[in-house]
């Protein structure tokens, strides 16, 4: 199985990994075939998230697609984390094979999870703005 040069790099050297105290939002995914659990943090203010962290238990394809969708998010708007596709984390990565695709669904889930646990603690229904969470197959 081969890895892109930047896959192999976020396994080695992860960005945002660890937890963030009282986080604004939390979300938790796991997929009991394959036994990955992704694990995200937000720090949300004025709709931006200022800070995002995760704790990955799985493969190092999980923990890649998980350092990744970390990156494409820090900074950005809820709304254009809600954009988060896991095709966009694929392609960030420069592929990844065909067997680990269901790693970057957990991490654009684990996004969605920790969004929808940020309005829930607003008091606003997330199911019409994020959409419900879908623990994704293994291929």
């Amino acid at each position: 199985m081969l890895y892109s040069e930047k896959v192999l790099d976020h396994f080695s050297n992860p960005r945002n990994v660890g937890e963030i105290e009282n986080a604004d939002g939390v979300g938790e995914i796991g997929n009991a075939k394959c036994g990955d659990i992704m694990k995200m943090y937000l720090k949300i203010d004025d709709d931006k998230i200022t800070d995002v962290k995760f704790k990955t238990f799985g493969c190092g394809a999980a923990v890649a697609t998980s350092s990744m969708a970390t990156e494409l998010i820090k900074g950005k708007s809820i709304d254009d984390a809600l954009k988060l596709t896991n095709q966009a984390v694929v392609e960030a990565l420069d592929g990844l094979p065909a067997v680990k695709i269901h790693c970057s669904v957990l991490a654009e889930q684990a996004v969605r999870a920790a969004l929808s646990d940020y309005y829930t603690k607003q008091g606003i229904d997330p199911v019409p703005i994020v959409g419900e969470i879908k623990v994704p197959e293994e291929e």
